[in-house]
């Protein structure tokens, strides 16, 4: 957790244990507990080495241990750090600097302490191709949900959104779909209107052919603007009706088809889901 400076109170009602990546937020978050009373919270540190968005730099870790001997209201239960490119060859050089960096300011910030401090770097990639950087713990990313962040390819999918087809309608050629009419046809279609939206995350990019979903197998292209709540999909040659299910993501449409379609990662895909989606979760 990446905590802000009013959250300090439900941190400790809750024991929500922080990560601390500044001598600000950290004298700040000392300051609240021993306004509590509080003593030997568990927080975790973040170093900084490379990826330039949040940590202590490794040349404050002196500094950062004398802060933290000078006091008992918190604890550090563990120091970790992030990759910036342990998905590329190109980047090999600059990973094990991050790892080289990490191992030394990790190991003077453990010695200075009698009890166990755990220590992670890895990320998805990271788990793959530097092994001999995995520590106490790892942080699968993207990995959980199925995706290599190496090639971008499919392990194994574990997640998938689909709708139903609420109404068909033939179109003639000529007319247009959805607005500012941009669907524009050219031939008689079939076209289905399916609800889903922008709204619960359909990319509006996929819009006007350059998108697609599939019905009852078969590829069914998005016709017109993406709508805020429901879209068209021309389902010309297919064989459906309404109320048949429509496969937005899955087995057979893996996400990451629709990341490169965007020109972006599966990441935003999956998190740009709003809530308002229905979650069904199943267990093996």
């Amino acid at each position: 957790m990446n905590p802000e400076m009013t959250a300090f109170k439900t941190l400790f009602d809750y024991k929500l244990e922080p990560e601390v990546y500044s001598f600000h937020l950290l004298d700040a978050l000392i300051k609240e507990a021993e306004k509590e009373g509080i003593t030997n919270f568990p927080i975790h540190i973040k170093l900084d080495t490379g990826m330039h968005r949040l940590g202590f730099a490794p040349e404050d870790v002196p500094a950062l241990i004398k802060r933290l001997k000078g006091q008992n209201a918190v604890i550090p239960r563990s120091v970790f750090s992030h990759m910036v490119g342990s998905d590329s060859e190109q980047f090999d050089a600059f990973t094990r600097k991050q790892i080289a960096a990490f191992e030394e300011a990790s190991t003077l910030l453990q010695n200075a302490f009698p009890h166990k401090i755990l220590r992670h770097i890895c990320n998805s990639a990271g788990i793959e191709r530097f092994p001999e950087a995995q520590y106490d713990m790892v942080r699968l990313g993207i990995g959980l949900y199925g995706v290599s962040p190496i090639d971008n390819s499919v392990i194994n999918n574990v997640s998938t959104l689909k709708t139903t087809i609420l109404q068909i309608r033939n179109v003639p050629a000529d007319d247009t779909v959805g607005y500012s009419r941009k669907g524009h046809l050219t031939r008689d279609s079939r076209i289905a209107a399916i609800p889903i939206g922008y709204a619960d995350g359909l990319n509006r990019h996929l819009g006007n052919g350059k998108g697609y979903c599939l019905v009852n197998g078969q590829k069914a292209p998005y016709v017109g603007n993406i709508c805020m709540d429901v879209c068209m999909v021309d389902v010309t040659g297919i064989d459906c009706k309404e109320g048949d299910p429509v496969i937005i993501f899955g087995d057979e449409l893996p996400i990451t088809v629709l990341s490169d379609l965007l020109e972006t990662i599966p990441y935003e895909v999956l998190t740009s889901v709003s809530s308002r989606v229905k979650r069904i979760y199943f267990q093996d």
